[in-house]
């Protein structure tokens, strides 16, 4: 981040970190370790592996997450069907709780209809306007929503039902931060 701030003109108030798969996992270390230089964060499909008591980080970071319930990382937990790589997930909607605790949200989520298969879970009232949000894809797949369908033989369906990346813009856009 030091580099391309350097070499480019980069607003360092809208710095913005999205991730798919691992990389959706990585989305929530580096929400930890650089919280104070993110304005918000995105993840689809994350693989997350460590625990929520894992980020020390207090600090409130927006947040989107897209899941589909057909997904390799399992939607409501457990072991990964991969025989060479069994990793045990947590619960997606488990962990969207415990970003919104992080976040301090006050007050219920609301969940609402998008689409006949696309679901919205939304914590707001959160410190620092930092809500967080899940789209939850029923029957979808390993994929990004939205995007190039892949084999779904290998990573199941792609809904088109929404797109995450247009969806994860807009939510970029309404966070910025200044120097916490």
């Amino acid at each position: 981040m030091d580099k391309l701030e350097a070499e480019y003109n980069i607003d360092p108030a809208r710095v913005y970190i999205n991730g798919f798969s691992q990389g959706g996992g990585m989305v929530f270390v580096l929400s930890c370790r650089l919280s104070r230089r993110v304005a918000a964060v995105g993840a689809v499909a994350a693989a997350e592996e460590l625990p929520s008591n894992w980020c020390s980080d207090s600090t409130p970071v927006p947040m989107m997450a897209f899941h589909g319930t057909a997904d390799l990382v399992p939607y409501h937990g457990g072991q990964s069907p991969d025989p060479f790589n069994p990793i045990t997930f947590p619960d997606v909607r488990a962990c969207t709780a415990s970003w919104a605790r992080r976040n301090r949200c006050k007050g219920d989520p609301v969940e609402a209809p998008v689409t006949a298969r696309v679901r919205r879970l939304t914590y707001t009232n959160c410190a620092e306007d930092a809500d967080v949000v899940l789209y939850t894809i029923e029957g979808g797949g390993h994929t990004w929503p939205g995007g190039k369908d892949l084999p779904e033989w290998l990573v199941g369906p792609t809904s088109h039902e929404v797109n995450a990346t247009r969806l994860m813009w807009e939510f970029y856009l309404q966070h910025s931060h200044g120097p916490k």
